[in-house]
């Protein structure tokens, strides 16, 4: 199997130069537009839901841009505030051993507003009471189980008198609504109904939280869902980024929106979700000073692009930025992304780096899988594997000491056991890609940050994963069951590895690895894009978390 995946390469053409010149007369734009005093919109009221407490709202502070940055930095938290936020004292460390780059959004207000009870994928056509009481911890997953959970909706309602009805968004909410019924109704009875036919593939099995949901909401989302892709920016910081790198995701995922032609809208009153088509790796590498320890301009790249569009369109303050969304590979994306207080807090942010020590909630944000491509083509050579009964190692690592988690790892485990075989380096001559075949376990420990290219290289070759870190949401959990075929370990367990892996039967472990070819699916990077499969899943973690917010359709 060879699949081809164009991808921008042209961008970049005609030297540095022309990137210098380029970057100046966007910059001068960008400042024009900053320097407007006039507001560009009014308070606005944001809610998140509560199961119990009876209706209260809390308002926002107006959103005007070049004011305060939407950072409301004299009127408290946007939302309420979240234990597990971004927030604390300056100086502190996260869970990944770093200090604290970030404390709020915008870097101005010290508190990170964080939907509240937001845990379900999908919600009632009605909405329940809010509440903007202190906001409990946020699930690890964010989705649906089971059972069906009547909270998640996140309402955007105007505060002043209206002066018209927006008719065009109230039939896109209206849409959204049937949705929600249909998705709800699909949780409910998923033991009553046969499984829905499918000409590519009808997902069952214990691999999905609710298989049969699962299905229902992706075909929704395949009827109803449209993007806005903004056109302003100009490559290669925007509509352009990495495509054979660890970083790759990123620019894979902005290629392939730029050429989808399915749910891809050109017309924004059409859309229900606004892509802000910027590339944190290609900022990196065009307008950060290497070694400076400077972010500023990154950050003050995305401050200024989210100006020019909240001035020329209606879009970003209609919702304060809800309907939103930024993607992100790198390390630096949920820093970059607290350019802005209500990009941090309010919108989707797709990320590589989905922490929840660093301000991540998996109600509102999505994990993006970090796959390292070294080629426009995935050659059947890292594709699958051989069966259980030819894997006679239990567990393999072989990787750099750095980070917080790999010290401890490598200290306990390094040359010490044949059957947990870990190193920092393979011998020369020695493949990694087939003692991970060999492998029926492969280590995947978090690195610098707690993603990790491994996941998915283990999952494209049928190795059972075994995720080592702490705070750290997996890719589509909305939707996926990672229990069924991943084993998770805390950092304290590490010593306890060996005896952890072993205690799983030959029976069951031959029923995860089935799983893991399963699941291998929604892992794949094609070109073109084809159903199910990372591009779409992506998405899909995108639509579901456009189904836990509702605007009003009111100018």
């Amino acid at each position: 199997m060879r699949a081809t995946m164009p991808c921008l390469h042209g961008h970049g053409h005609g030297g540095k130069a022309v990137c210098a010149v380029a970057g100046c007369l966007a910059f001068v734009t960008f400042l024009v537009v900053a320097l407007d005093p006039r507001t560009r919109s009014s308070s606005w009221f944001l809610s998140s839901s509560s199961s119990s407490s009876p209706g209260v709202f809390s308002p926002l502070l107006p959103t005007a841009r070049g004011s305060n940055g939407g950072s409301g930095a004299s009127g408290g938290p946007l939302l309420a505030t979240s234990s597990d936020g971004a927030g604390g004292d300056s100086g502190g460390k996260n869970s990944t051993g770093k200090e604290v780059l970030f404390t709020g959004g915008g870097g101005r207000d010290p508190l990170v507003a964080s939907f509240a009870n937001a845990d379900s994928g999908y919600v009632d056509d009605q909405p329940p009471h809010v509440s903007v009481a202190p906001a409990p911890s946020p699930a690890p997953e964010s989705g649906f189980d089971d059972d069906a959970r009547p909270d998640g909706v996140i309402e955007v309602v105007p505060v002043i008198q209206q002066r018209r009805r927006n008719v065009k968004l109230e039939r896109l909410e209206l849409g959204l609504a049937k949705a929600r019924s249909v998705i709800r109704e699909a949780i409910r009875n998923k033991d009553n109904r046969p499984p829905l036919t499918d000409k590519d593939y009808v997902p069952v099995g214990p691999v999905y939280r609710n298989a049969y949901a699962f299905h229902r909401s992706y075909l929704e989302m395949e009827k109803l869902f449209k993007i806005y892709v903004y056109e302003e920016g100009e490559p290669p910081v925007f509509h352009d980024g990495p495509c054979r790198s660890i970083y790759s995701t990123e620019g894979r995922f902005i290629y392939a929106m730029e050429m989808e032609n399915r749910m891809r809208t050109t017309d924004p009153e059409l859309a229900h979700v606004f892509f802000l088509p910027f590339s944190v790796v290609k900022m990196v590498k065009m307008i950060y000073e290497p070694n400076s320890h400077d972010m500023s301009p990154l950050r003050r790249t995305v401050f200024d692009y989210i100006d020019v569009l909240s001035t020329k369109y209606p879009y970003w303050n209609r919702s304060v930025g809800a309907d939103h969304f930024m993607l992100s590979c790198h390390d630096w994306g949920p820093y970059v992304s607290s350019a802005d207080g209500h990009l941090f807090s309010n919108s989707i942010r797709v990320l590589c780096n989905a922490n929840t020590s660093e301000g991540f909630n998996p109600s509102k944000d999505v994990s993006l899988p970090e796959i390292n491509l070294r080629s426009d083509v995935i050659d059947k050579h890292v594709v699958g594997g051989p069966s259980a009964s030819q894997r006679p190692i239990l567990a393999f690592f072989a990787g750099g000491d750095h980070g917080p988690v790999r010290p401890v790892l490598l200290e306990h485990w390094k040359g010490k056991d044949d059957d947990v075989r870990v190193s920092e380096y393979l011998p020369q001559g020695v493949s990694y890609i087939d003692v991970m075949r060999q492998s029926k376990f492969c280590l995947c420990p978090s690195g610098y940050e707690v993603a990790s290219p491994r996941v998915v290289e283990a999952i494209y070759l049928e190795c059972v994963p075994v995720v080592i870190g702490d705070d750290y949401v997996l890719p589509f959990s909305d939707v996926l069951n990672w229990s069924a075929f991943s084993v998770r370990v805390s950092v304290p367990d590490i010593p306890n590895l060996k005896r952890i892996l072993a205690g799983v039967s030959p029976r069951q472990y031959i029923r995860m690895k089935r799983r893991v070819r399963i699941v291998r699916r929604h892992f794949m990077v094609n070109g073109p894009p084809q159903r199910f499969d990372v591009f779409h899943m992506i998405l899909h973690s995108i639509w579901l978390r456009r189904l836990n917010i509702r605007l009003h359709g009111e100018d």
